[in-house]
C-alpha cells in the first residue's frame, strides 16, 4: 500500500521563474545590507581618523571596479608618529565598536604608508610625499568618491 499524501499536505513547487527571483532579492537584499554594514565600517574608520587630524580624507567605493574591497580610504598625516597615532586610533575604533581586527597591517615600522586591511574597507594613512607618488585616487580614479557630508 503507497501512503499518498492528502491535498493539504502538498506543497506545489514555485516555478522556476519565481523561485530565481526569490533568491535574485534574497542576494539583493543581503548585497545591499552587506554594503551599507560596509559603508558604516568606513565612516567609523574616517571619524577615528579625523579625531587624530588626519587631512584630505577621501573615501572611494570600489566595489564596481575591484574585488580587492568595497571601499578604499585614503588619508594623510604629517608625520610619522602622527601617521602611527592615526593608524592606532583606527585599530582602537575598530576593535572597539565593530569587534573587528584588521586581517593584515602594512607599513607601521615606517609610518610613511600604514594599510590596515578589514576585508570590505582598507584604510590608507600615507605621509604627503608618499600619498602623491602612489596616487591611489588617481589610480582609482574610475571609482566613485563618497561625499562625507552627505555619508554622515
Amino acid at each position: 500500500m503507497i501512503n499518498r499524501p492528502n491535498a493539504d499536505q502538498v506543497e506545489t513547487p514555485r516555478s522556476n521563474a519565481t523561485s530565481a527571483q526569490a533568491t535574485l532579492g534574497q542576494a539583493n537584499d543581503k548585497a545591499a545590507s552587506h554594503d551599507n554594514e560596509a559603508l558604516k565600517l568606513a565612516l567609523s574608520i574616517v571619524e577615528a581618523a579625523g579625531d587624530r587630524k588626519a587631512a584630505d580624507i577621501a573615501v572611494l567605493d570600489v566595489a564596481d571596479v575591484s574585488y580587492l574591497a568595497d571601499y578604499f580610504i585614503v588619508m594623510t598625516g604629517f608625520s610619522n608618529v602622527q601617521v602611527r597615532a592615526i593608524a592606532r586610533a583606527i585599530d582602537q575604533t575598530v576593535e572597539e565598536t565593530w569587534s573587528r581586527l584588521p586581517e593584515r597591517v602594512e607599513g607601521i615600522t615606517d609610518g610613511n604608508w600604514i594599510l590596515l586591511d578589514y576585508g570590505d574597507v582598507i584604510a590608507h594613512v600615507f605621509m604627503p610625499r608618499e600619498r602623491e607618488y602612489y596616487g591611489l585616487e588617481a589610480f582609482w580614479g574610475h571609482a566613485r568618491r563618497v561625499d562625507l557630508a552627505q555619508a554622515s
